[in-house]
C-alpha cells in the first residue's frame, strides 16, 4: 500500500520534500566520506608496500565477520520497513530490535579490535607507532579516522532507530504513515555501504 494514497496535494508535497532533503542529506555524507576515500587513494599510490605491510596487522577474521553483521542488519532493515507497509506492525518492531542489536554488536566487535590495536600502542601518535616508516604511520591514522567515524555513524543510526522504534510502538508509524521509517532506512543502508568500501580497503590491501 502506497503512502501516498489519498494523500492531499500538500500531502504528497510533504512526502516528496522529506525523500528530496533526505537524499540530499545523504549525498552530503557520501562527498565527507568520498573524500576520505581520495585521500586514502593518493596516500596508499605513494605508499604502496606500507599499506600492505601495516593492514597485515589488522584482524581478517574480525573484519569479516562486522562485514556479515552489518549486511545482514541492511536485510533486517528492509523487511522492517516491508513490514508495517503490510500492516504487520509487531514484525516490523521485532526486526527493527534486531537491527540495533546487530548495530550495536559491529560496535563492540570494533571496540575490541581499537582495544587490542591500543593495547600493542598502536594508535594516532603514539611513540610507537612514530617508529614505524611513514606509510604505516599514515595507514593507522586513517584507519582510526575513517572507522572511528563510521563508528559515530552506526551509533547515530541506532540512536535514530530506537527513536523509530518508539514512534512505531505507538503507532505514529503505521501501514499509511511509514516515511520517518524509510528515511532511517536510507541512512543506516549509507551506513552499510560505506563500510562495505572500508573493508576492503583497510582488511584486503594485496
Amino acid at each position: 500500500m502506497s503512502e501516498t494514497t489519498g494523500f492531499t496535494l500538500e500531502g504528497k508535497r510533504d512526502y516528496t520534500g522529506a525523500k528530496l532533503g533526505m537524499w540530499l542529506f545523504l549525498l552530503s555524507e557520501i562527498l565527507l566520506f568520498g573524500g576520505m576515500f581520495v585521500l586514502y587513494s593518493v596516500y596508499r599510490y605513494k605508499n604502496p608496500a606500507d599499506f600492505h605491510h601495516a593492514s597485515e596487522e589488522l584482524d581478517v577474521i574480525l573484519g569479516t565477520l562486522n562485514t556479515l553483521i552489518l549486511l545482514t542488519s541492511s536485510l533486517t532493515m528492509a523487511v522492517s520497513i516491508s513490514a508495517i507497509q503490510k500492516g504487520r506492525r509487531k514484525l516490523s518492531a521485532f526486526l527493527l530490535v534486531a537491527t540495533m542489536a546487530f548495530g550495536l554488536l559491529f560496535l563492540v566487535n570494533k571496540g575490541f579490535e581499537w582495544t587490542a590495536k591500543i593495547d600493542h600502542c598502536i594508535y594516532p601518535n603514539s611513540p610507537t607507532l612514530l617508529t614505524r616508516m611513514k606509510g604505516e604511520i599514515l595507514f593507522f591514522g586513517l584507519y582510526y579516522v575513517m572507522t572511528g567515524l563510521h563508528g559515530l555513524h552506526v551509533l547515530v543510526g541506532v540512536g535514530v532507530l530506537s527513536v523509530m522504534l518508539i514512534l512505531l510502538l505507538k503507532e505514529k508509524i503505521n501501514q499509511n504513515h511509514f516515511t520517518a521509517l524509510e528515511n532511517s532506512g536510507l541512512y543506516w543502508h549509507l551506513v552499510d555501504i560505506i563500510w562495505i568500501f572500508l573493508y576492503p580497503l583497510f582488511y584486503l590491501i594485496t
